[in-house]
């Protein structure tokens, strides 16, 4: 997620500014800062709150960002985005009233099951069908989205959830800062020119080292262990700004700019939460699979 946008690593020269003039630049930068702020609060209320809060707030997220996923794979081929909102609201609320891992696994096989059949009808009755994409596509939002939402719920009933939730964030924002300021200012050096033009080399590192430098903050403010939540920090920083080149390598096959413009000044939710995914199902992986 970031506060500015491009969110991380941009190489900006001097007098190149889009072609906006600069009361058009004002009136944008006013509508990030709103955004941003308003962005902040819902989520560090939702994590503070916990509980049915944090529930709807992170399943609002979830089903927004899934919906601007199912609009870019659908400039490329016939998607059953009904059944895939379906799905992945049902699976965020086995998750928000604890029902087991399995119950959430089984709605992807079944939803994977309806659209395979739908797909049946579809050829029976036009003589045409897309299951290979269909599926495939379907179940791909339901993982790279819904999963890692999924897990923020379940990771804010841990005993110290608040904290990782809070870390996740806090650090993924203080990398897209830090990586969009170095890349503005000193960004020389491509990073993946055919993904990303505007990423840099010294916007990657700025944003790992200030992510890092959070991670290893918050655990003095929060008062708990520090190395959990160093290890946390180093995380973001490396893998979320990975998981921007992700989205815009999306983004760049469906020829978008923004995955939508649900947030003025900033795009879409995916726009603003793709480091956050990456973050989230790393974080998940590390507290319950291997700690």
């Amino acid at each position: 997620m970031a506060l500015h946008k491009p969110p991380a690593g941009v190489r900006v020269k001097a007098g190149q500014d889009g072609g906006s003039d600069g009361q058009t630049h004002g009136r944008d930068l006013v509508r990030r800062t709103v955004s941003s702020v308003m962005i902040v609060a819902f989520i560090v209320t939702g994590i503070i709150a916990g509980g049915a809060v944090w529930s709807v707030i992170a399943s609002i997220a979830a089903l927004c960002s899934l919906w601007e996923l199912y609009r870019l794979m659908y400039t490329k081929y016939r998607l059953s985005r009904g059944w895939g909102l379906a799905g992945g609201a049902f699976m965020l609320l086995t998750v928000s009233i604890g029902l087991s891992y399995a119950v959430t696994l089984s709605i992807m096989a079944m939803t994977a099951l309806i659209v395979l059949f739908t797909e049946i009808i579809r050829r029976q009755m036009t003589g045409h069908s897309s299951a290979l994409w269909n599926m495939g596509g379907t179940l791909s939002g339901l993982v790279y989205v819904i999963l890692p939402w999924s897990f923020m719920i379940l990771l804010r009933s841990h005993p110290d959830g608040k904290q990782y939730l809070l870390t996740i964030f806090f650090c993924t924002w203080s990398c897209d800062v830090a990586a969009y300021a170095a890349g503005t200012l000193f960004g020389e050096s491509p990073m993946c020119d055919r993904v990303s033009p505007s990423k840099s080399w010294e916007g990657f590192a700025a944003g790992v080292i200030a992510s890092a430098t959070c991670g290893a903050i918050l655990p003095a403010i929060f008062e708990i262990a520090p190395f959990p939540l160093a290890i946390l920090g180093a995380l973001c920083g490396v893998a979320g700004q990975v998981g921007d080149l992700a989205e815009s390598v999306l983004k760049r096959e469906a020829k978008v700019k923004d995955t939508g413009n649900l947030i003025p000044g900033h795009g879409g939710f995916l726009d603003r939460f793709d480091s956050i995914l990456i973050n989230a199902a790393l974080t998940f992986f590390i507290i319950e699979v291997i700690a």
